[in-house]
């Protein structure tokens, strides 16, 4: 379970768990940690005393210690330390005299988890430009991006599909039976794009979008749709709808490809069941959107992007393709801009990159 990968899985709990726990997340046991001397100055962000006691040998060996310091109760390395308080100087600094980024702390969590969840741009992004792992750590339910998304940091939600985090969901929640801490996801609420519209986060929704998730999520995987409860929103358009949010989030589905008709009609009705109401105007969108059939050209660049895949999206800009196109792809560019493009110059401009047949 630990980051060394070398390590056995959890030990009998009861009496033992502490032990087991101090086994597996700390270098020494917490007996032997006693100069914590590195660990308070990533705390208040001394960089100073860590460029004076790093220089010394005994405190290089010791960069990736584990220890409970004077203003913590939980063992962390310098780095994590540092990424919690938002010092991205001593963060950087750290992880250029050896700091491993994607060590973790007892909780599973690493050093740009914490960074993200105390709302730190400047040290998630030094931690992504040294290697972390964007998604976090598989020992976490969490993710750095589904917490970027719930508290609408739109800013932190760009430098992490940046470097390529997962859109959807926590990818190490899968419905697979092995190892035997996975579990079967049974809910929508473990869903980046949900959690976004539940907490009305309208620029973190369109990112994701944008960045490919899937906006029928829950609908074609890895939930269990099975063990629903009663009454659970079954699919992103129908949560949407029933958390009252506006009628952007219903136009911005409807514009990436959802399915309209996994929303049932008796659950759109005026009041939804939770505690909100259904924002009129939205269910108005929602109503005119599957009554009408969508334009052969939308249904065209929904097609390409998932032909490309959401890991591939990235290398539109890269195609031999008109600029327009480009951007049409990309949705930042409507289909209006598109259509102006006279139909002979595209196909000559498609034909030059060989993309057509002469």
């Amino acid at each position: 379970m630990a980051e060394g990968g070398g390590r056995a899985g959890p030990g009998p709990a009861g009496p033992n768990l502490k032990e087991w726990l101090r086994e597996q997340f700390c270098d020494h046991p917490l007996e032997h940690c006693e100069d914590t001397r590195l660990h308070d100055a990533a705390y208040v962000g001394d960089l100073q005393t860590l460029r004076s006691l790093l220089q010394e040998e005994s405190y290089r060996s010791r960069i990736n210690e584990k220890s409970v310091w004077c203003c913590g109760w939980l063992p962390c390395t310098p780095l994590r330390i540092a990424a919690t308080a938002g010092h991205g100087n001593c963060v950087d600094f750290l992880i250029r005299k050896g700091a491993e980024v994607d060590l973790v702390d007892v909780k599973g969590q690493t050093a740009l988890y914490v960074a993200v969840v105390n709302g730190h741009l400047e040290s998630a992004q030094i931690l992504l430009e040294a290697g972390a792992d964007p998604n976090g750590s598989r020992h976490h339910r969490s993710t750095p991006v589904y917490h970027a998304s719930r508290v609408g940091r739109a800013d932190i939600l760009k430098a992490l599909i940046r470097y390529g985090a997962d859109v959807d969901v926590n990818h190490h929640l899968t419905p697979d039976v092995r190892p035997p801490f996975s579990r079967r996801l049974t809910s929508l609420v473990v869903c980046p794009l949900y959690i976004s519209a539940a907490y009305h986060n309208l620029q973190c929704f369109k990112l994701l979008l944008q960045a490919g998730a899937n906006p029928d999520f829950n609908c074609n995987g890895p939930v269990n749709t099975q063990g629903l409860s009663r009454g659970s929103p079954g699919c992103v358009m129908d949560a949407v709808l029933r958390h009252g949010c506006e009628a952007a989030f219903v136009s911005l589905l409807v514009e990436f490809g959802a399915n309209l008709s996994l929303v049932r009609w008796e659950s759109s009705g005026p009041e939804s069941r939770g505690r909100r109401k259904v924002d009129p105007e939205a269910l108005q969108v929602f109503k005119e959107a599957r009554s009408v059939p969508r334009t052969l050209l939308n249904l065209c660049r929904v097609a390409v992007r998932r032909a490309l895949g959401k890991y591939r999206l990235h290398l539109i800009p890269s195609l031999p393709l008109p600029d327009p196109i480009k951007k049409f792809l990309l949705y930042e560019q409507n289909s209006r801009a598109v259509v102006d493009c006279s139909e002979e110059e595209a196909i000559c401009r498609a034909s030059r990159h060989r993309l057509l047949p002469l």
